[in-house]
């Protein structure tokens, strides 16, 4: 989430596409996709989600290691698939059956970060706007976004209610990085108290966050920033919810490689909680796609894998997931593949039957056919 060396400072801007006309455009026909949550965890490397917890560190005396003899129990394995699935169970044994995965380097599958500086300003940007933005964004400063990001985009073209577009995340920046004119979407990141709590457990949650403090002052404890998705979620039904959660990166520039593995299990928990609550709400069951993404990878050893930035080219290498009614169920990747970040927004616009040139003429990310399965028009199915 930090850049190395500069945890705290703050920022985020990301950007996004001017829109090419100023009216509201009729939605594309084809997805089934009426809502979508997307949640990312912060600097969560490849390595762990395709081949599970690295025994060169789980085995070590080092990174937190040597008393940590239940995390070693609890997540080892002789092979790269039992680690994985004991890491992130939801992750393999329900996204990877019925959606999407992408992002497996011993497969062949590539998902690069366009930009260049690998810290999570840029790596948020580039996810949120379709496109690297290296001239303008090129810091963890905390200031409005450059550009509109997707968020904004679809409130706008959807004409929604403000409340309807939410952003809960642990770090603070993103009050910066969700939009470019502050207040268009509801945002609620860091150590921020609700205004109005709309439900008894939000207020609770809201003032208790005050009091369970984590080590870095602008980031509150992932547990209340999900917590309070939740609720937002039950109470509000947003059309576009977005959950950032944040310590997985925070513990990895601790070099305390234990609490990492256990943010990332809390991850996958989170995940597969959220997915749930989705299918028994009749407002989002068979109609929300779920989007999951990391701003930014890690170094690929154990000198290295605390840090992350342009100095460390294997922290370019990221992944991404999806799983709903318009992705394909479980279906192999035989081919290689390559993907960027950039390609996220373009997505999440055609999920929601918009059309993904409006974002930015430069955007140079384009929607994954991984990801979409358009239902056949008349036309199609005639031929």
């Amino acid at each position: 989430m930090r850049r190395p060396g500069q945890r705290h400072i703050v920022q985020q801007a990301l950007c996004l596409g001017v829109l090419l006309g100023l009216s509201a455009h009729p939605l594309l026909p084809g997805t089934r996709t009426k809502c979508v949550v997307l949640v990312t965890g912060d600097g969560i490397r490849w390595q762990e989600v395709f081949r599970g917890a690295d025994p060169n560190l789980l085995h070590s005396d080092d990174h937190g290691m040597k008393e940590a003899a239940e995390v070693r129990q609890k997540f080892g394995g002789s092979s790269r698939e039992e680690r994985r699935e004991r890491l992130m169970p939801f992750l393999w044994t329900v996204v990877a059956r019925q959606g999407v995965i992408v992002g497996d380097r011993d497969r062949n599958q590539i998902v690069r970060l366009q930009n260049r500086y690998r810290f999570s300003y840029p790596g948020y940007s580039e996810l949120l706007t379709g496109r690297p933005q290296d001239d303008v964004v090129n810091s963890n400063a905390n200031r409005p976004n450059p550009s509109e990001t997707v968020l904004e985009i679809v409130r706008r073209e959807l004409r929604l209610p403000r409340d309807k577009v939410a952003v809960f995340a642990s770090w603070e920046v993103f009050h910066g990085i969700a939009a470019h004119s502050p207040g268009s979407i509801f945002v609620n990141a860091g150590y921020d108290a609700l205004d109005s709590p709309p439900t008894p457990r939000s207020r609770e949650l809201s003032q208790a966050q005050f009091q369970l403090l984590t080590p870095w002052r602008s980031v509150r404890h992932d547990y209340i920033t999900f917590e309070l998705a939740m609720e937002h979620l039950r109470s509000k039904l947003p059309r576009l919810l977005y959950v950032a959660l944040g310590e997985t990166d925070d513990w990895a520039h601790q070099d305390r490689y234990d609490r990492y593995l256990e943010a990332l299990h809390y991850f996958d928990h989170c995940l597969e909680r959220l997915w749930k609550t989705l299918q028994s709400l009749p407002a989002y069951r068979g109609q929300t796609t779920l989007l999951i993404a990391t701003d930014h990878g890690r170094g690929d050893n154990p000198s290295t894998w605390p840090r992350h930035g342009e100095k460390v080219p294997e922290a370019a290498f990221v992944w991404l997931a999806a799983l709903g009614p318009d992705t394909p169920p479980g279906e192999p990747i035989t081919t290689p593949i390559e993907l960027t970040a950039s390609d996220l927004a373009p997505t999440l616009l055609e999920l929601l039957g918009m059309d993904s040139r409006r974002l930015l003429p430069q955007a140079t990310g384009r929607p994954v056919e991984l990801i979409l399965r358009r239902r056949k028009t008349h036309s199609q199915d005639a031929r």
